[in-house]
């Protein structure tokens, strides 16, 4: 796909020679910044533990649908739930 991208039409997004000077993911701002070193760590703890509990959801979800075929809930296909 990048190969096809690259090798049409030279138009300004598909050129790279416009983006040789960036930085890959400097977009110019910080979403995590603070002045504060202690606010600062609170900030990146908590963006840690939602991570953490993202990857936990996800890991719910596939046991789930490893359970019962269904990532969304049909607990009709599983009869041996001991939720039941």
């Amino acid at each position: 796909a990048g190969y096809c991208e690259l090798s049409g039409p030279q138009t300004r997004a598909a050129n790279t020679a416009d983006y040789s000077n960036i930085t890959p993911g400097d977009y110019g701002f910080k979403v995590l910044t603070s002045s504060n070193p202690q606010e600062l760590t609170k900030k990146l703890s908590a963006e840690i533990a939602n991570g953490r509990l993202a990857m936990m959801a996800l890991m719910g979800m596939l046991f789930q649908d490893g359970l019962t075929g269904s990532a969304w809930g049909d607990w009709a296909l599983y009869t041996g739930s001991p939720l039941r």
